[in-house]
């Protein structure tokens, strides 16, 4: 562990687990006390609660794709988070479905990526 990972735990354990925006990266050479902040209030409910995992990417998969946040790489990475925590193609699916009520921009943005992601997913499955 280096010194900076003891003075930004939470930074260090989302880059650890994969949960890592990459425009986070200029965040953190601005201000990362500001950061770090941010990451631990962020970070509250993603480790404590009732929730399953795979519920709570779904939650964040409707949350990046809605018509007011249009946030294809958070998408894109919770669906993949959603994938390895056991969420079938139907379920994301549904997902965004429901979040078309808020605007249909939800399916154009999330759909394309849905289908890539599940492809991905296939191929790394079958070694291809």
């Amino acid at each position: 562990m280096t010194n900076n990972d003891m003075l930004f735990p939470h930074t260090a354990a989302h880059k650890a687990k994969g949960d890592w925006n990459p425009v986070w990266d200029k965040l953190a050479e601005l201000d990362a006390e500001f950061l770090e902040a941010y990451l631990a209030f962020r970070s509250v409910p993603h480790r404590e609660g009732p929730l399953p995992q795979k519920y709570k990417e779904l939650i964040m998969i409707a949350i990046n794709a809605a018509t007011t946040h249009l946030y294809a790489p958070g998408v894109r990475r919770h669906m993949q988070n959603a994938l390895k925590a056991g969420a079938t193609q139907e379920e994301i699916f549904e997902a965004i479905q429901l979040t078309t009520v808020m605007g249909i921009h939800a399916c154009n943005l999330a759909v394309p990526i849905l289908i890539e992601e599940v492809e991905a997913m296939n191929k790394a499955n079958n070694g291809s």
